[in-house]
């Protein structure tokens, strides 16, 4: 009996979930109704929430795509923020991450395009926007928090790092 049970189960789980089939049209339409302004072509979008500039990027060709959103010059972090954001995508940011290129430090999400469903978008997003706003307090994308850095508790407060950058 249990040879059965568990390959049905198994194919169920599978195979009950549509697949989300997540593409530019779809993505379009969420990033049009999160947004305050939305400028760029499909699959290449920038646009504001509140104030804080994000950008989305796809490639259908490849299922992939990325939300991110510029915070600050790299060269313009202590090392103590640096790390302090390397901790955090270990605790506190979550499903996004900081990141670094050309200079920037960015809130990151990057995902298989097709795999995602609008509420993972919506999420996603969201995230983005956290992480950029609580970066040098809080450093998180949420307010779940992974515990177990009982180190950082010793560094700078919050207004310390908010005044460093």
């Amino acid at each position: 009996m249990k040879k059965i049970v568990l390959p049905l189960l198994l194919f169920s789980i599978l195979f009950s979930g549509k697949a989300q089939e997540m593409n530019n049209k779809k993505l379009g339409v969420i990033i049009n109704q999160v947004a305050d302004t939305v400028q760029g072509d499909e699959g290449r979008w920038q646009f504001l929430i509140k104030e804080t500039m994000l950008i989305c990027v796809t490639d259908e060709n490849h299922n992939r795509m990325r939300i991110i959103s510029p915070i600050v010059e790299a060269s313009k972090l202590t090392e103590e923020l640096m790390l302090n954001s390397l901790v955090a995508n270990f605790h506190t940011a979550l499903d996004v991450k900081y990141a670094v290129s050309d200079e920037i430090v960015w809130s990151v999400f990057i995902h298989p395009l097709r795999e995602l469903s609008s509420e993972q978008v919506e999420d996603a997003i969201s995230q983005v926007y956290y992480a950029n706003n609580t970066f040098g307090v809080s450093f998180s994308s949420t307010n779940l928090i992974f515990p177990g850095n009982t180190k950082k508790e010793e560094r700078s407060s919050p207004e310390e790092n908010k005044s460093k950058i």
